[in-house]
Protein backbone atom coordinates (compact mmCIF):
# COMPACT_ATOMS: atom_id res chain seq x y z
CA UNK A 1 0.00 0.00 0.00
CA UNK A 2 1.26 2.80 -1.22
CA UNK A 3 0.87 6.24 1.20
CA UNK A 4 1.85 10.09 1.27
CA UNK A 5 4.65 9.11 3.85
CA UNK A 6 5.67 5.47 1.80
CA UNK A 7 6.33 8.57 -0.46
CA UNK A 8 8.51 10.58 1.27
CA UNK A 9 6.85 13.42 2.96
CA UNK A 10 6.25 13.02 6.44
CA UNK A 11 3.22 15.14 7.10
CA UNK A 12 3.56 14.62 11.02
CA UNK A 13 6.90 16.32 10.59
CA UNK A 14 5.73 19.22 9.08
CA UNK A 15 2.92 19.70 11.72
CA UNK A 16 5.63 19.61 14.56
CA UNK A 17 7.84 22.10 12.56
CA UNK A 18 4.86 24.25 12.49
CA UNK A 19 3.92 23.84 16.39
CA UNK A 20 7.50 24.89 17.19
CA UNK A 21 7.56 27.72 15.22
CA UNK A 22 4.45 29.30 15.90
CA UNK A 23 5.21 30.92 18.95
CA UNK A 24 8.93 32.23 17.70
CA UNK A 25 6.98 33.83 14.62
CA UNK A 26 4.66 35.39 16.31
CA UNK A 27 7.23 37.54 18.92
CA UNK A 28 7.91 39.26 15.80
CA UNK A 29 4.90 40.36 14.72
CA UNK A 30 4.32 44.34 14.57
CA UNK A 31 0.79 45.99 14.93
CA UNK A 32 0.11 46.23 11.09
CA UNK A 33 -0.23 42.45 11.01
CA UNK A 34 -3.67 41.17 10.67
CA UNK A 35 -3.97 37.40 10.72
CA UNK A 36 -2.19 34.56 12.80
CA UNK A 37 0.45 32.43 10.52
CA UNK A 38 -1.73 28.98 9.58
CA UNK A 39 -4.18 30.66 6.93
CA UNK A 40 -3.84 30.58 3.45
CA UNK A 41 -2.49 34.13 3.14
CA UNK A 42 -1.07 37.05 5.37
CA UNK A 43 -2.82 40.39 6.00
CA UNK A 44 -0.78 43.66 6.99
CA UNK A 45 -2.75 46.80 7.24
CA UNK A 46 -1.48 49.35 4.52
CA UNK A 47 -2.29 52.93 6.72
CA UNK A 48 0.86 54.68 6.59
CA UNK A 49 -0.02 57.65 8.94
CA UNK A 50 3.78 58.80 8.96
CA UNK A 51 3.91 59.09 5.90
CA UNK A 52 3.04 61.86 3.22
CA UNK A 53 3.18 59.35 -0.32
CA UNK A 54 4.38 55.96 1.18
CA UNK A 55 5.44 53.80 -1.72
CA UNK A 56 6.32 49.96 -1.14
CA UNK A 57 9.31 48.25 -2.08
CA UNK A 58 10.31 44.62 -2.18
CA UNK A 59 12.60 42.06 -2.92
CA UNK A 60 13.54 38.72 -2.85
CA UNK A 61 16.97 37.11 -2.65
CA UNK A 62 18.34 33.77 -1.29
CA UNK A 63 21.64 32.99 0.54
CA UNK A 64 23.62 30.85 -2.02
CA UNK A 65 26.09 28.47 -0.80
CA UNK A 66 26.78 29.42 2.39
CA UNK A 67 24.48 26.83 2.85
CA UNK A 68 27.12 24.18 2.47
CA UNK A 69 28.81 25.88 4.96
CA UNK A 70 26.09 25.08 7.29
CA UNK A 71 25.23 21.81 5.55
CA UNK A 72 29.10 20.72 6.60
CA UNK A 73 29.62 22.19 9.97
CA UNK A 74 25.90 21.22 10.72
CA UNK A 75 25.40 24.93 12.16
CA UNK A 76 21.78 26.34 11.24
CA UNK A 77 21.28 29.32 13.43
CA UNK A 78 22.83 31.67 11.19
CA UNK A 79 22.00 31.58 7.69
CA UNK A 80 18.31 32.33 8.49
CA UNK A 81 19.33 35.86 9.58
CA UNK A 82 21.68 36.29 6.88
CA UNK A 83 18.98 36.16 4.56
CA UNK A 84 16.71 38.58 7.06
CA UNK A 85 19.56 40.83 6.96
CA UNK A 86 20.90 41.02 3.09
CA UNK A 87 17.23 41.57 2.43
CA UNK A 88 16.69 44.40 4.33
CA UNK A 89 19.67 46.21 3.36
CA UNK A 90 18.57 45.60 -0.40
CA UNK A 91 15.58 47.40 0.17
CA UNK A 92 17.18 49.66 2.04
CA UNK A 93 19.64 51.13 -0.89
CA UNK A 94 16.31 52.14 -1.94
CA UNK A 95 15.81 54.17 0.92
CA UNK A 96 12.73 51.84 2.55
CA UNK A 97 12.18 50.52 6.04
CA UNK A 98 11.09 46.76 5.99
CA UNK A 99 7.64 46.11 7.28
CA UNK A 100 7.21 42.66 6.82
CA UNK A 101 9.08 38.74 5.53
CA UNK A 102 8.16 35.58 3.86
CA UNK A 103 10.16 32.66 3.97
CA UNK A 104 10.41 29.86 1.57
CA UNK A 105 11.95 26.71 3.09
CA UNK A 106 12.71 23.85 0.96
CA UNK A 107 14.04 20.10 1.72
CA UNK A 108 13.85 16.57 1.12
CA UNK A 109 13.68 15.34 4.12
CA UNK A 110 11.93 17.57 6.91
CA UNK A 111 13.81 16.91 9.90
CA UNK A 112 11.94 19.28 12.86
CA UNK A 113 15.10 20.25 14.76
CA UNK A 114 16.86 21.82 11.63
CA UNK A 115 13.70 23.52 10.34
CA UNK A 116 13.46 24.91 13.94
CA UNK A 117 17.29 26.35 13.92
CA UNK A 118 16.71 27.85 10.52
CA UNK A 119 13.17 30.02 11.34
CA UNK A 120 14.89 31.01 14.50
CA UNK A 121 17.68 32.62 12.61
CA UNK A 122 14.86 34.02 10.03
CA UNK A 123 13.10 35.27 13.59
CA UNK A 124 16.47 36.97 15.22
CA UNK A 125 17.19 38.80 11.77
CA UNK A 126 13.37 39.73 12.04
CA UNK A 127 12.99 41.32 15.45
CA UNK A 128 16.58 42.55 15.12
CA UNK A 129 15.37 45.33 11.97
CA UNK A 130 11.48 45.57 13.64
CA UNK A 131 10.22 43.50 10.87
CA UNK A 132 6.88 40.75 10.69
CA UNK A 133 8.00 37.44 9.88
CA UNK A 134 4.32 37.34 8.70
CA UNK A 135 4.49 33.89 6.65
CA UNK A 136 6.11 31.74 4.75
CA UNK A 137 6.15 27.83 2.68
CA UNK A 138 7.77 25.02 4.30
CA UNK A 139 7.96 22.32 1.14
CA UNK A 140 9.33 18.31 2.00
CA UNK A 141 10.00 17.31 -1.48
CA UNK A 142 11.73 14.18 -1.93
CA UNK A 143 14.16 13.28 -4.27
CA UNK A 144 14.84 17.15 -4.96
CA UNK A 145 17.62 17.30 -2.64
CA UNK A 146 20.34 15.64 -1.29
CA UNK A 147 20.12 13.89 2.46
CA UNK A 148 20.43 16.61 4.73
CA UNK A 149 20.25 19.54 2.82
CA UNK A 150 17.99 22.25 2.03
CA UNK A 151 17.34 25.79 0.98
CA UNK A 152 15.83 28.64 1.74
CA UNK A 153 14.40 32.25 -0.12
CA UNK A 154 12.53 34.94 1.23
CA UNK A 155 10.88 38.01 0.75
CA UNK A 156 10.68 41.61 1.72
CA UNK A 157 8.37 44.04 1.84
CA UNK A 158 9.20 47.43 2.95
CA UNK A 159 7.80 51.34 2.93
CA UNK A 160 9.35 54.58 1.79
CA UNK A 161 8.37 58.36 1.89
CA UNK A 162 8.40 59.04 -2.32
CA UNK A 163 10.25 62.03 -1.37
CA UNK A 164 13.18 60.01 0.48
CA UNK A 165 13.70 57.05 -2.27
CA UNK A 166 17.38 56.63 -3.41
CA UNK A 167 17.62 55.56 -7.26
CA UNK A 168 20.84 57.61 -7.97
CA UNK A 169 19.22 60.91 -9.05
CA UNK A 170 20.82 62.66 -5.88
CA UNK A 171 24.63 61.59 -6.57
CA UNK A 172 26.69 63.67 -8.26
CA UNK A 173 30.09 64.11 -9.30
CA UNK A 174 32.92 64.91 -6.41
CA UNK A 175 30.00 62.87 -3.87
CA UNK A 176 32.33 60.97 -1.40
CA UNK A 177 32.20 57.24 -0.86
CA UNK A 178 32.17 56.27 3.01
CA UNK A 179 32.44 52.03 3.46
CA UNK A 180 30.82 50.20 6.65
CA UNK A 181 32.88 47.23 7.48
CA UNK A 182 30.87 43.92 7.07
CA UNK A 183 31.25 40.91 9.22
CA UNK A 184 32.63 39.13 6.95
CA UNK A 185 31.80 37.64 3.51
CA UNK A 186 28.10 37.86 4.00
CA UNK A 187 26.27 36.20 1.36
CA UNK A 188 28.26 36.08 -1.45
CA UNK A 189 31.43 34.25 -2.90
CA UNK A 190 31.13 31.13 -1.39
CA UNK A 191 31.79 28.93 -4.45
CA UNK A 192 35.13 30.85 -4.97
CA UNK A 193 36.13 30.78 -1.52
CA UNK A 194 34.82 27.26 -0.81
CA UNK A 195 37.05 26.41 -4.03
CA UNK A 196 39.94 28.11 -2.82
CA UNK A 197 39.84 26.90 0.72
CA UNK A 198 38.79 23.49 1.44
CA UNK A 199 41.05 21.72 -0.58
CA UNK A 200 43.69 22.77 1.94
CA UNK A 201 41.89 23.81 5.15
CA UNK A 202 38.93 21.84 7.25
CA UNK A 203 36.26 24.32 8.39
CA UNK A 204 37.13 23.16 11.99
CA UNK A 205 40.44 24.78 11.67
CA UNK A 206 41.06 27.08 14.98
CA UNK A 207 42.51 30.19 13.21
CA UNK A 208 44.82 32.67 15.39
CA UNK A 209 44.41 35.34 12.99
CA UNK A 210 40.79 35.05 12.53
CA UNK A 211 39.84 33.92 16.15
CA UNK A 212 37.50 31.43 15.54
CA UNK A 213 37.45 28.43 13.64
CA UNK A 214 37.10 28.86 9.33
CA UNK A 215 33.92 27.17 9.65
CA UNK A 216 33.17 30.19 12.39
CA UNK A 217 34.43 32.58 10.27
CA UNK A 218 32.67 31.50 6.80
CA UNK A 219 29.15 31.16 8.55
CA UNK A 220 29.09 34.89 10.42
CA UNK A 221 26.15 37.02 10.01
CA UNK A 222 25.54 39.16 6.54
CA UNK A 223 25.09 42.50 8.37
CA UNK A 224 22.22 44.74 8.86
CA UNK A 225 22.84 48.37 8.36
CA UNK A 226 19.46 49.74 8.59
CA UNK A 227 20.22 51.65 12.07
CA UNK A 228 22.72 53.26 10.99
CA UNK A 229 21.47 54.30 7.64
CA UNK A 230 18.02 55.05 7.79
CA UNK A 231 18.72 58.25 9.48
CA UNK A 232 20.96 59.64 6.94
CA UNK A 233 18.14 58.75 4.45
CA UNK A 234 15.47 60.99 6.40
CA UNK A 235 17.48 64.04 6.65
CA UNK A 236 18.90 63.20 3.06
CA UNK A 237 22.19 63.28 3.81
CA UNK A 238 22.66 60.16 1.85
CA UNK A 239 22.30 60.65 -1.67
CA UNK A 240 22.51 56.81 -2.18
CA UNK A 241 23.71 53.85 -0.65
CA UNK A 242 25.37 50.65 -2.67
CA UNK A 243 24.41 47.15 -0.87
CA UNK A 244 27.49 45.41 -1.43
CA UNK A 245 26.48 41.98 -2.97
CA UNK A 246 27.84 39.62 -5.92
CA UNK A 247 29.76 41.90 -8.36
CA UNK A 248 31.65 43.35 -5.56
CA UNK A 249 32.34 47.45 -4.85
CA UNK A 250 32.59 48.27 -8.25
CA UNK A 251 29.62 46.37 -9.57
CA UNK A 252 27.27 47.59 -6.76
CA UNK A 253 28.21 50.74 -6.79
CA UNK A 254 27.85 51.54 -10.40
CA UNK A 255 24.05 51.04 -10.33
CA UNK A 256 23.60 54.20 -8.70
CA UNK A 257 25.07 56.23 -11.17
CA UNK A 258 23.89 58.26 -14.31
CA UNK A 259 25.75 58.42 -17.71
CA UNK A 260 29.21 60.12 -17.46
CA UNK A 261 29.90 59.31 -13.87
CA UNK A 262 32.52 57.09 -12.76
CA UNK A 263 34.24 55.29 -9.13
CA UNK A 264 37.67 56.62 -7.70
CA UNK A 265 38.23 53.56 -4.86
CA UNK A 266 40.79 54.32 -3.25
CA UNK A 267 41.97 50.29 -2.20
CA UNK A 268 44.59 50.97 0.18
CA UNK A 269 42.02 53.48 2.44
CA UNK A 270 41.18 50.17 4.13
CA UNK A 271 42.94 46.53 5.08
CA UNK A 272 40.20 43.93 4.29
CA UNK A 273 39.80 41.25 7.24
CA UNK A 274 42.45 38.64 7.35
CA UNK A 275 39.90 35.96 5.80
CA UNK A 276 40.03 36.94 2.59
CA UNK A 277 43.51 37.33 2.35
CA UNK A 278 43.19 33.57 3.55
CA UNK A 279 40.88 32.79 0.67
CA UNK A 280 43.39 34.79 -2.20
CA UNK A 281 46.10 32.94 -0.68
CA UNK A 282 45.12 29.23 -0.59
CA UNK A 283 43.18 29.75 -4.18
CA UNK A 284 46.21 31.84 -5.80
CA UNK A 285 43.15 34.17 -6.54
CA UNK A 286 43.87 37.19 -8.67
CA UNK A 287 43.24 40.41 -7.61
CA UNK A 288 40.53 40.93 -9.87
CA UNK A 289 38.46 38.41 -9.44
CA UNK A 290 38.89 38.49 -5.50
CA UNK A 291 37.45 42.25 -5.96
CA UNK A 292 34.68 40.69 -8.43
CA UNK A 293 33.20 38.31 -6.04
CA UNK A 294 33.67 39.50 -2.14
CA UNK A 295 32.78 42.22 -0.44
CA UNK A 296 36.16 42.62 0.40
CA UNK A 297 35.03 43.97 4.40
CA UNK A 298 33.07 46.63 2.96
CA UNK A 299 29.26 45.83 3.50
CA UNK A 300 27.81 49.71 2.86
CA UNK A 301 28.73 52.14 1.24
CA UNK A 302 27.43 55.65 1.55
CA UNK A 303 27.25 58.01 -0.69
CA UNK A 304 26.86 61.63 0.34
CA UNK A 305 27.97 65.30 -0.27
CA UNK A 306 31.35 65.93 -0.11
CA UNK A 307 30.13 68.49 2.78
CA UNK A 308 28.43 66.15 5.05
CA UNK A 309 31.22 63.27 4.91
CA UNK A 310 32.36 65.06 8.34
CA UNK A 311 29.23 64.70 9.90
CA UNK A 312 28.80 61.47 8.79
CA UNK A 313 31.96 59.85 10.30
CA UNK A 314 31.38 61.81 13.37
CA UNK A 315 27.62 60.15 13.05
CA UNK A 316 29.01 56.80 12.47
CA UNK A 317 32.79 56.91 14.41
CA UNK A 318 31.48 53.94 16.53
CA UNK A 319 31.08 52.15 13.48
CA UNK A 320 34.73 52.65 11.94
CA UNK A 321 33.25 54.34 8.46
CA UNK A 322 36.05 54.57 5.81
CA UNK A 323 36.78 57.32 3.18
CA UNK A 324 37.09 55.01 0.27
CA UNK A 325 37.09 57.07 -2.85
CA UNK A 326 34.60 59.58 -4.89
CA UNK A 327 32.18 59.90 -7.80
CA UNK A 328 34.23 61.27 -10.54
CA UNK A 329 33.77 62.51 -14.67
CA UNK A 330 33.87 59.62 -16.89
Amino acid sequence: MLTYQNAGVNVAAGEETVDRIKPLVRSTFTPGVMTDIGLFGACFDARFPGYDHPILVSSTDGVGTKLKLAFMTNSHHTVGHCLVNHCVNDILACGAKPLYFLDYFATGVLNPDVAEKVITGLVNGCLENSCSLIGGETAEMPSMYQEGEYDIAGTIVGVVDKKNILNGSRVQIGDVLIGLPSSGLHTNGYSLARAALFPKYSHDMYSDELGMTLGEALLAIHRSYLTQCLPLIENHTAHALSHITGGGIIGNTKRVLREGMGLNIDWNAWTPPPIFSMIQQAGDVPVDSMREAFNLGIGMIIVCDKNDADTVLHTLHHENPIVMGEIIAQ
